[in-house]
Order: structure tokens, then C-alpha cells, then sequence
């Protein structure tokens, strides 16, 4: 046993307020959690976060942070935080092509000048550009209300930084920094992500989150994501990244790090199968116009509208290749029109380059489709385009005209997609609504496959005419009893029909269901002879060749029910689950039969 006498947490801390930061310098360590794209699983940067702060007997990080601004050591202690970052960073694989976030304490706004000045040099002694690195501006004090908060922005923005919107939702004055900033990032804070994909509240409130950020050019990251079903909820609300334990969790160790995540991979394969029309139409019209880097002089600015006399914008990156707005002929010509405006925009002791100039212009992935584009860009009034990101890096820009011709095209698709018998979309338009149905989980929602049953023996004996003229007779009734806003009505081909349900009850969908095959029976038998009519059956050959005796057509229907709350991403895992019902409809007497769908099968 040792002989040590346990020191007491607050005998340490007393002793540890006046030393602090000599203290800290011991112990504390840096963690660095991935923040990963959600189209791909790639990681797109860490957030640095203390570790350690328990060995000086602290219960949280921010107790030591407030502890060291009481003892008028917080700006030492965070420029020796932002040093160990920074150098951790610096080890990582590939970290050219990755970002560094750091949380910037409110209360050191005043001391910005001082932070800005030290990380600068930091990062040229590292060869790093300040691109790479972005500053989240917490949400427990109110930043705006320091005098020195607005020159601060502007000067870290100007130096090529990021900033970031940390913990947005439980702050003091996020919505004012969103209107009145230009920051590139927006993490949206765990309570409204604990719990997302079972509460129709947050799912809407998140969703138009995401979509105001969009439009304003900024990319959303989710913060506190613990579970599948969460990061699910995220990517279906528009989220650009994802950060939680869920994908990794915070780790002092480089060597425990990963450069993708392929659980995320997976997630985002099917997102991006499903949407292949919308990315194959968008490619099309994109336009991949010349760019300029933001610390790059304005003299490249001038060359590029010289080059390109008809073109009045052009998309302004980073030094990581990520957009940061456009910048606009229009904000130029006061200084081209005026005397000696160009020397004066072209004069060092001026300091004008192309970072003073950029304005937002709505930012989001090419995986996004082609309607959500539309409503981004017709949301923000005067923008001269969309620009298209992939891998978060600049891919091109789009266009009103360019979206129009996109819908224009996609619709014109649909068109084609259409069975010429019918009417009624095909497989590509059903594989659509039951993708978009099963991420919309806040109702029941009922996918119902109808196949007629001894339709061959029926269309060999009278004919493909009589056959074709079945078809149209059920899909007739499908639309005399499917109409609503919600109910998607589909042709398979061939005799399989699809009918997809929402916003319905079980007991109502069975009834109706019951009228369409008592009505189709009905109708169908007065296609056969009286003959075949009174005999209720008929001779033909099965698909073996053999001759033998058949029932009257009927039509069978399978019914996969996806209850709510039940948030299906991949409709390909219900397969089997439709094969299964399809079979008990068949035995039925009564053609028609149901099943909830099991996701853990």
C-alpha cells in the first residue's frame, strides 16, 4: 500500500490558480475529433479539444478556462492550446488537404489582434495556409457586443481564415452573427441532433436551418452525433458534415486517426445511387468558370474580366480550393470609374485585395438534386449563380437558366420513363417515391405490389389485345381510388403494379385495397366468354409447356408497411420483405395481405 497522502481536488486547485498555465504546460494535451463529409465518408477536418484538465483537478474543460480568466491567465492558456493544436495538426497524414478547428473564447475578443498576429506567424513557420485553420466563435458569452468584435471578423476573414457558428441554437446572438458576418461554417449543437430522427419538431427546424445556410453560402456541420439512426436524420435534412461519436471519438493519439470513415461511405453510396439522374442532368449544365484566390491581388481580378469580357462574376477559393463567395464586375467599377480608382485599389498602403471584394452566393454539394438547387437559388434574391461543391473543394457553377433546363430535362426523362399503355410511371420514378416515403418518417407509410395472378393462360388464350386491354382496366381503377396528393400510383410492367401510400391507416388502405380487387374481378371476368364465365376457369399451358386447367384472372396484392417513426434509407433491403407478402397474397382467399417491415432482418 502506498504511504502517499491523496491530495484533496480543491488543495490542488488553490494551489494550482496561481500557477496555472506552468501547470497546464505539464498536463494538458490536445484531442483531435474528425468532422467527416457526409456524400463520402472523407475527413474534412478535427476539432481540437483540451484534454487532461482533470489531473488539476477540473471537472470540465471550461471550468479551467474560466478558473484561468479569473486568474488573468486565459490568453496564455490559449495560445499555448492553439500552439499544441496546430503542431498535432501538423503530423497528421495529409493535412494540407484538411482543416483545424479552434474554439476562440469569447472573452478574449479584445486580445484578438494578439491571437490573429501569433497564429499567423505559427502557421508560416508551419507552412500551413491560414485557410486551413477555422475559429469557432462559442456561443456562452455574447461576442457581438464587444466593440472590437466586428474589426476582428474582418480582419481574421481578410487573413484567409474560416469561421465557424459553434453550438448554434443555445447562444446569445447567432442569428444576429448569421445576418450580419460572413462565416463559412454553421454547427448546429447536439440538443437539437440527440434524438433527431425520432422528432418531427427538430426534423423541421434542422431542415430549414440547413436550407437558410445554404442560401447564405454556408456549409452546415452536425455536432454530438451518437447513432446511426441520427446521422441519417442529419444527411436528410441537408447537412454537409457530421462530427460525434458515432463516426469517432476525440483522441490524443494521431495514429488512432483515420482519413475516411466507411460505415459513413455506405451511407452515402445509396444517397447518391438514388439521386444518379439528378447528378448526371446537373454535370451537364455545369459551368466551370476561371477562378481567383482571395489573397491573390486585385490585379488578377482585372486580367480575368479583360480575358472574359462577357462574363460578369467569377467564384472566388481559398487557398484549399474551397469557395468562399464571387466576386462581382459590379463592386469594382466605383474604383474603375473614378480617378486614379485602379492605383488606388493596386496601392500596397491600401491593402485591397480580392478578400475585401467577396460576396455570398449559395453553396452546396453536387449530390444535392435538382428541385432543392431550384429553391436555394430562387431563395436568394440577385445571385448570379450556385456554386457546386464536391469533396467540399469548388466544382463548378450553375445557372438559372442552367437549373431550368436541368428540371426541364429531368422531367422530360420522367416522361420517357412512363409505361405507354398506362400512363403510370415506371421503375425509376417508383424507386424514387419509395426512397423519398421511407426517409419520411414522421407517418405511416404502405408500399403495395399488385401482380395479377394466371394472366398468362388468360393473355395466351384471348390474345395480347384482351391482355393489354386488362392492364388498362386495372390501372383505370387505380386512379378512380388513389388520387390523393400523397398516393403514388406506378406500372411495374407488364401485370405488376405499384401503389405507394401515405399519411393512410391500415384499416383504411385494406379497405380500399378490397374495393379495387372486388371491382377489378368484377369487370375483368366480363372479358371471358359465357362459356369460360359459368365454367369459372380455363385450358392452357403453364410456363413448363404443360396443359392444364386455371382460375379466372384476379389480381393479388402485397402490402410492405414501414411504420412511423421507421426511417428506411436503402429500399433495396426490403426485398425479401415483398417477395414474402407477395407470396401470402397469392395463397390468400381474398388476394390481399400485409407485413411490417423489419429492419433488423
Amino acid at each position: 500500500m502506498s504511504g502517499a497522502v491523496p491530495i484533496e481536488t480543491p488543495v490542488l486547485r488553490r494551489f494550482a490558480d496561481g500557477q496555472l498555465l506552468n501547470l497546464s504546460k505539464l498536463v494538458i494535451e490536445s484531442a483531435l475529433q474528425p468532422i467527416v463529409e457526409l456524400s463520402t465518408g472523407k475527413v474534412f477536418g478535427y476539432e481540437t479539444l483540451l484534454r487532461g484538465h482533470g489531473r488539476l483537478g477540473f471537472a470540465s474543460p471550461l471550468e479551467l478556462l474560466d478558473t484561468a480568466e479569473e486568474a488573468g491567465q486565459l490568453l496564455a492558456i490559449e495560445q499555448m492550446l492553439s500552439a499544441r493544436a496546430l503542431a498535432k495538426f501538423a503530423t497528421v497524414p495529409d493535412f494540407a488537404h484538411a482543416t483545424l478547428f479552434i474554439n476562440l473564447d469569447g472573452r478574449l475578443i479584445r486580445s484578438g489582434g494578439q491571437i490573429v498576429d501569433r497564429m499567423l506567424q505559427q502557421l508560416r513557420q508551419a507552412e500551413i495556409p491560414p485557410s486551413s485553420v477555422c475559429f469557432e466563435l462559442t456561443e456562452r458569452f455574447d461576442n457581438t457586443s464587444a466593440p472590437e468584435f466586428a474589426a476582428l471578423m474582418k480582419r481574421m476573414r481578410q487573413a484567409g481564415f474560416k469561421l465557424a457558428i459553434d453550438d448554434f441554437g443555445v447562444g446569445h446572438a447567432e442569428i444576429k452573427l448569421l445576418c450580419d458576418f460572413p462565416v463559412d461554417y454553421l454547427k448546429i449543437d447536439r440538443h437539437f441532433i440527440a434524438g433527431l430522427d425520432a422528432s418531427p419538431r427538430k426534423r423541421h427546424l434542422v431542415r430549414n436551418l440547413v436550407n437558410i445556410a445554404h442560401v447564405l453560402g454556408i456549409r452546415v456541420i452536425a455536432e454530438g452525433v451518437e447513432q446511426e439512426a441520427e446521422c441519417l436524420a442529419c444527411r436528410e435534412a441537408g447537412a454537409d458534415m457530421v462530427q460525434g461519436w458515432f463516426i469517432a471519438r476525440p483522441t490524443t493519439f494521431v495514429n488512432e486517426l483515420q482519413p475516411a470513415y466507411p460505415s459513413l461511405a455506405d451511407l452515402g453510396r445509396a444517397r447518391r445511387t438514388s439521386q444518379s439522374l439528378d447528378e448526371i442532368l446537373i454535370r451537364r449544365q455545369i459551368e466551370r468558370l476561371p477562378t481567383v484566390f482571395e489573397h491573390e491581388s486585385i490585379d488578377a481580378v482585372f486580367e480575368l474580366f479583360r480575358a472574359n469580357p462577357r462574363q460578369a462574376f467569377f467564384p472566388v477559393l481559398n487557398a484549399n480550393g474551397e469557395p468562399r463567395g464571387i466576386i462581382s464586375e459590379h463592386h469594382l467599377k466605383e474604383f474603375i470609374y473614378r480617378p486614379f480608382g485602379r492605383d488606388l485599389l493596386k496601392n500596397k498602403l491600401y491593402e485591397r485585395s480580392i478578400a475585401h471584394f467577396v460576396e455570398g452566393a449559395p453553396i452546396i454539394g453536387l449530390d444535392a438534386n435538382a428541385e432543392r438547387l431550384m429553391t436555394i437559388f430562387a431563395n436568394m434574391d440577385g445571385s448570379d449563380c450556385v456554386i457546386l461543391t464536391e469533396n467540399m473543394r469548388y466544382a463548378g457553377v450553375v445557372s438559372a437558366a442552367s437549373l431550368i433546363r436541368v428540371i426541364n430535362e429531368k422531367q422530360l426523362q420522367i416522361a420517357q420513363d412512363q409505361n405507354p399503355l398506362t400512363g403510370l410511371p415506371g421503375n425509376r420514378a417508383i424507386r424514387d417515391f419509395m426512397l423519398e416515403a421511407g426517409r419520411d418518417d414522421d407517418q405511416t407509410r404502405f408500399f403495395c405490389y399488385c401482380d395479377f395472378d394466371f394472366f398468362k393462360p388468360f393473355n395466351d388464350h384471348y390474345g395480347f389485345q384482351m391482355g393489354d386491354h386488362a392492364i388498362t382496366l386495372f390501372a383505370a381503377l387505380m386512379k378512380r381510388y388513389f388520387f390523393s396528393q400523397g398516393d403514388f400510383l406506378g406500372h411495374v410492367g407488364g401485370d405488376d403494379f405499384f401503389i405507394g401510400l401515405r399519411d393512410w391507416t391500415w384499416g383504411e388502405a385494406q379497405e380500399i385495397l378490397g374495393r379495387l380487387l372486388s371491382d377489378f374481378h368484377d369487370d375483368v371476368v366480363q372479358l371471358y366468354s359465357s362459356e369460360d364465365r359459368a365454367s369459372g376457369r380455363i385450358r392452357g399451358h403453364d410456363r413448363n409447356g404443360i396443359e392444364r386447367d386455371f382460375p379466372l384472372l384476379r389480381c393479388s396484392i402485397g402490402v410492405v408497411e414501414l411504420p412511423k417513426g421507421l426511417l428506411l434509407d436503402d429500399v433495396g433491403r426490403i426485398g425479401a420483405a415483398i417477395a414474402g407478402v407477395k407470396a401470402k397474397a397469392k395463397d390468400s382467399e381474398a388476394g390481399l395481405a400485409v407485413a411490417v417491415f423489419d429492419p433488423h432482418l
